[in-house]
């Protein structure tokens, strides 16, 4: 296990880097110690976000200097880490699988050396973790696949992937937030909305939470977006 680095970012912020590449180890490191400081509401931290493997935390100058949150930063690090015990939430949701829907399931099923059937079978089967959000508000990078997933992007863009597409690339999944392009490939369709700005709570996930994906037919998921008493057919549990 590395040990943690502490880096300048901008005049107001500092990242607290736990490994240079991405592994479940660093992920689970990054997203416990943001939790940790969310909770210990330090003067002058006015923002702690965890990405891949590192946290940023955001300070107020005129209330704490960057020298003196290094040193608490510091400090933190060294006590005993808690352990990260695991999902918060469990989201299950439907997943279309069919042509109309999963425009680049065989060519991705195929670089993955398996069969679009197989690729269905593996992708419902995992429980994968919330490992960031990023590039679009509440956007989920969902990880981690078996090894043969680690597919590259593509080297042109999609000019155009539909809010609630599921795409896949270098292990992870994700489900688009809103109209955009992308390089990874579309491999599924839901009807969830992982942003709803017109709600109290408008990103559906947090870091950390465990997603299960359902296939189901294309009528289907047809009909739950025609729905508006529930989020794409989406349910979720509290696991802690």
């Amino acid at each position: 296990m590395t040990e943690p680095e502490i880096c300048p970012l901008g005049v107001d912020g500092v990242l607290v880097r736990f490994a240079r590449t991405l592994s479940e180890a660093a992920n689970t490191r990054a997203i416990a110690f943001a939790t940790r400081l969310k909770s210990a509401k330090l003067t002058g931290v006015v923002e702690v976000a965890s990405s891949l493997t590192s946290v940023k935390v955001g300070f107020d100058p005129v209330l704490i200097t960057r020298d003196a949150l290094v040193q608490t930063l510091s400090e933190r690090l060294t006590q005993q880490e808690v352990t990260d015990s695991g999902p918060r939430r469990l989201w299950q949701i439907p997943v279309a699988f069919g042509p109309d829907h999963a425009p680049q399931l065989a060519e991705a099923a195929a670089l993955a050396g398996v069969t679009p059937d197989q690729a269905v079978a593996e992708i419902t089967a995992q429980r994968l973790r919330v490992i960031a959000l990023g590039f679009a508000p509440g956007q989920p990078y969902l990880g981690m696949l078996p090894p043969h997933w680690d597919i590259a992007r593509q080297s042109k863009l999609t000019a155009q992937m539909p809010n609630g597409a599921l795409v896949v690339a270098v292990r992870q999944l994700i489900i688009f937030a809103a109209d955009a392009p992308t390089g990874w490939r579309h491999i599924g369709q839901s009807a969830f909305r992982v942003y709803q700005p017109d709600t109290p709570d408008p990103f559906a996930f947090q870091p950390g939470d465990a997603v299960q994906f359902c296939a189901v037919g294309d009528a289907e998921l047809m009909s739950l977006k025609d729905r508006s008493d529930t989020n794409g057919g989406a349910q979720v549990s509290v696991t802690t």
